[in-house]
């Protein structure tokens, strides 16, 4: 049984037992958990012997994390960092590391926040229009009261894959100020027309796709990447495991062009060259099983990738 206790909120951590074996933390490794959360994978990493560098930009997070160490031996193998994964590796400097063994990301919002109406993740239940992962910043509400049409379809369009985003940003317009994410749900189902029952919500999209926006989250998953392919030393693994096709696409697209695999060239062609690859052994996706579906449903998304650090240097601006 772990020593470290876990906390207060629920959480089922997703794919737990695939990314410890992608990841095979060993006694003494050093591991960046990107996303903290409530601390699944760190848990289970800690468990293994590793040390863990945890970061997390949601001050609720950090907060509930800082209760383990009440429990952790000295000196402690847990060093939380109450910041953004995209700085992982100015992070880790301040902190003394320069190479990792292995860095785990799991992307997206968490089962806490959106389990608790206050943050305004979710339209389960009614709540602030709020969104925000670090408390801090530009609101989902703020946002769309004061954007233009236009712009409310452009994120509605590409972080929310709404075929119907102008029509829906014509809705929104016309029915402000927004204050909770009732009135947001509201106006996008009857923008779009809602059935009861019907298998999945319409306002779905839209939440997706204000949330993406206001956190930066793509661009966040973006930086986070290139991090930790220069924090990684030879031998290093990465682990993301992602919720959704626009970010699998980037995770997919970034382990491609780091193993060299978009490289198959032409006979009609000059060969190209190509530069040498900073990660190998690349894993196809990896999804969850009919077991693990039945114990947390919110898991029926999660998609894994994992590859290994090569001994070539990171890309600049990868």
């Amino acid at each position: 049984m772990s020593v470290f206790p876990s906390p207060d909120a629920p959480h089922i951590p997703v794919l737990l037992d695939e990314v410890i074996a992608a990841l095979a933390p060993q006694p003494g490794d050093v591991i960046v958990d990107a996303t903290f959360g409530a601390g699944g994978y760190t848990r289970a990493l800690l468990d293994a012997g590793a040390s863990v560098h945890a970061f997390d930009r949601d001050p609720d997070a950090i907060a509930a994390g800082r209760k383990w160490h009440e429990a952790e031996e000295k000196p402690p193998r847990l060093v939380l960092h109450p910041r953004r994964f995209s700085e992982m590796v100015a992070a880790m400097r301040d902190a003394g590391v320069s190479r990792v063994d292995g860095v785990v990301m799991d992307i997206g919002v968490s089962s806490m926040q959106l389990d608790q109406a206050d943050r305004g993740f979710a339209f389960s239940s009614d709540g602030p229009l709020d969104m925000r992962m670090g408390q801090d910043g530009e609101s989902a509400a703020d946002f769309l009261n004061t954007a233009d049409e236009a712009q409310i379809a452009d994120v509605l369009y590409h972080y929310g894959e709404e075929r119907q985003s102008r029509r829906v940003a014509r809705a929104i317009v016309a029915a402000r100020p927004l204050e909770t994410t009732g009135d947001l749900a509201r106006v996008v189902r009857k923008a779009l027309g809602y059935r009861p029952g019907a298998p999945k919500d319409p306002a779905t999209r839209s939440f997706q796709a204000v949330r993406i926006h206001v956190n930066a989250e793509l661009a966040e998953l973006e930086q986070g990447l290139s991090g930790a392919e220069e924090l990684l030393s030879e031998g290093g693994r990465l682990a993301v495991v992602s919720f959704h096709s626009l970010e699998d696409r980037i995770v997919k697209r970034f382990l491609r062009d780091a193993s060299s695999a978009n490289a198959t060239g032409s006979r009609h062609l000059p060969q190209a060259e190509t530069a040498p690859a900073t990660f190998r052994d690349v894993s196809k996706a990896i999804r969850p099983g009919t077991a693990e579906l039945d114990r947390n449903p919110r898991a029926r998304s999660a998609t894994l990738r994992h590859a290994v650090r090569t001994a070539t240097p990171a890309r600049e601006a990868a």
